[in-house]
């Protein structure tokens, strides 16, 4: 595999109904566009040497035999090739003829797999020709010249992955065999099919398809009959589907007269991952034993991949960002409406920078209120300018306040920091983490007193990504007694603002849409010459939607450093040099580890997404653990 990855494709060749000859020749056509763009296995529809629609010609002696000559012809015109080749063809044993799928490699035949569930309605009348694999308990079958395995129950491996086969109507039964294939190991299904065109039933297929392959966490490779079967009462569309865990990654297309092979990469380790981390995944497996078949390692190990990889996991897509957005404040909203109720706090306190972060939890603390027919004035908003304020984003949150009608309160800090400096001896003018924390801590300090006095709850503002990265003040703005944003990581905290600013009055707008635009900083060092923010958080620990990439890929699939820089490299190749992607991957490592103390005892806050870092559910992990060395992995 090629860091977790195999390279798949579905091949729809030129076919003639009945001509096995020209069938392999076209066929094998494919095969060698398949390996010169490194496929490791590749599927042709179901009975792709014959012809699905062949109808009583399957009767006839003649037509089997050139079925099997061609079968030999092509093992011969395979015999140098490194990929595993899946074709359907009838297979006669004794009175019997079966519908199957035969697996090659190297020009020898690996296994035969017969179809299950055999169609018998107004369209198609397989029983008439062929019988079930139920019907019959052989095991293994003379076919070429050599004894082969034979049955549904075989399970393809090279020991890195694993794959499995059904044919056809075996997918569209209320337990499809793929389900039992999946549990017993494989990675990825292959189906041969020979699917009619209908209105309205491709849509269905591919929701069919899409969902077997959520359901079994699993890659699925969908090859179906093309233009060439026989057009006497149906039409066949030449649907090719590659599908990874319910996400179609590449499709055919439909109707076309030219062969196809449909070619991209299925992330292996990511689909082990999420299986891994489902306790019930193997609950119903059955007590049927499956034959392993090994294959040979395909060699193509390095190639650069045919998929490209979202930069911002974590952001839904445009096309439902209405919907996402309105579900993501629900959450947040439905979170702290309990907690609000529940505590019978008379308010809520939140400090207030003109910053993405705490502007999110200012909106979510206004749509709570109004959830809960609450004033808004119960909502304390407190500005507490320091050394680093800067009147760009002093003026964004006094007046953010000012239009959403909240109760507005304006304590500065910098006299009380200069009596704790003085108290502990501290110079001032050393601008070190002593100077910036003490900022931090003397403001969570006023927002936990003015709660004490207001009966309140103190409203964290910090999101995921600061603590992946620690990015906080232990017991400064680490802390407080629900926090809102816990789940939501900084990419999304724009994504998010971005949206509710088109949701707010004209005023409101403005305001957030210069939120947008201002650098994100904790403002604790003082601005420039030019009353500018000096302290630029990117600038120190990098770009957050690097960070964000490396936290959803360690995190949701535990995938290694040299896995994430590879799929970051892929992402963001137009963005920045590999040596950046790099250096932040190796900084995000380190700090992710080194600052697990500070997670370890977050408070309590709605997870949102896929991922979150609660130590009380998504993730418990030693505060003093070794961080992955960088050295040996990239």
């Amino acid at each position: 595999m090629n860091n977790g990855f195999v390279r798949v494709a579905a091949a729809i060749p030129e076919l003639r109904v009945a001509d096995c000859a020209f069938n392999i020749s076209k066929m094998a056509d494919l095969i060698r566009q398949g390996e010169a763009e490194k496929a490791q296995v590749i599927c042709f529809p179901e009975l792709s040497i014959t012809g699905y629609t062949c109808a009583d010609l399957f009767f006839q002696q003649q037509l089997l035999a050139d079925a099997e000559k061609a079968l030999n012809e092509l093992q011969l015109l395979t015999f140098s090739t490194t990929a595993v080749i899946i074709v359907g063809m009838p297979v006669r044993i004794q009175s019997q003829l079966f519908n199957t799928a035969v697996v090659l490699q190297g020009g020898h035949v690996l296994g035969v797999v017969p179809k299950t569930h055999l169609p018998n309605n107004n369209e198609f009348y397989e029983k008439r020709w062929f019988s079930s694999a139920t019907t019959t308990d052989i095991q293994s079958i003379y076919l070429s010249g050599e004894g082969v395995p034979f049955g549904t129950n075989l399970l393809f491996s090279d020991g890195k992955f694993s794959f499995s086969i059904e044919l056809c109507e075996d997918l569209w039964v209320p337990i499809p065999p793929s389900s039992q294939h999946a549990l017993h190991g494989a990675d990825i299904i292959f189906n041969l099919s020979a699917t009619n065109e209908l209105i309205g039933k491709h849509s269905y297929l591919r929701q069919l398809v899409e969902q077997q392959s959520a359901r079994c966490v699993a890659g699925y490779v969908y090859a179906s009959a093309g233009a060439g079967e026989s057009t006497t009462d149906v039409v066949y569309a030449g649907n090719g589907l590659i599908v990874e865990n319910g996400k179609i990654v590449a499709a055919s297309e439909r109707f076309s007269f030219e062969p196809q092979l449909i070619v991209n990469d299925i992330d292996i380790e990511r689909l082990q991952a999420d299986r891994m981390r489902n306790s019930n995944y193997a609950n119903d497996k059955s007590a049927r034993s499956y034959q392993i078949i090994k294959l040979e390692d395909a060699h193509f190990t390095h190639f650069d991949l045919r998929r490209t990889y979202n930069k911002h996991p974590f952001v839904p897509a445009l096309t439902s960002r209405d919907t996402s957005c309105e579900e993501i404040f629900s959450i947040q909203v439905g979170g702290l409406a309990k907690r609000w109720s529940h505590t019978h706090s008379e308010t809520v306190v939140v400090g207030i920078s003109g910053g993405l972060d705490s502007t999110l939890a200012l909106l979510v603390c206004v749509k709570t209120a109004d959830k809960l027919g609450y004033d808004r004035e119960r909502i304390i908003g407190i500005t507490m300018p320091g050394f680093g304020t800067t009147d760009r984003t002093y003026s964004n949150a006094v007046n953010l306040m000012q239009s959403l009608g909240i109760t507005l309160l304006e304590i500065p800090i910098k006299d009380a920091c200069l009596q704790h400096f003085k108290d502990i001896n501290h110079d001032p003018k050393v601008h070190d983490v002593v100077y910036e924390n003490t900022q931090a801590r003397e403001r969570t300090q006023i927002l936990m007193d003015i709660a004490n006095q207001r009966n309140g709850l103190v409203i964290g503002t910090g999101d995921l990504s600061e603590s992946a990265l620690g990015w906080a003040t232990y017991n400064g703005d680490h802390m407080s007694m629900y926090a809102v944003n816990s789940g939501v990581p900084k990419t999304l905290v724009r994504y998010l603002v971005d949206w509710a600013s088109n949701q707010l009055d004209a005023i409101s707008k403005e305001i957030l849409r210069d939120i947008l635009d201002t650098p994100v900083s904790p403002e604790l060092l003082p601005a420039d010459e030019n009353g500018d923010i000096a302290q630029k958080t990117e600038d120190i620990v990098g770009p957050y939607e690097l960070h964000d990439f490396f936290l959803y890929y360690l995190v949701r699939f535990g995938f290694s450093p040299a896995k994430i820089l590879f799929l970051a490299k892929n992402a963001f190749a137009e963005t920045y040099a590999d040596e950046i992607i790099e250096k932040w991957l190796k900084i995000f490592i380190r700090r992710f580890f080194a600052q697990q103390f500070k997670r370890s005892c977050i408070p309590d806050g709605p997870k949102v997404g896929s991922i979150n870092l609660s130590p009380r559910g998504d993730w418990r992990m030693p505060s003093d653990a070794i961080a992955f060395s960088m050295d040996s992995e990239l």
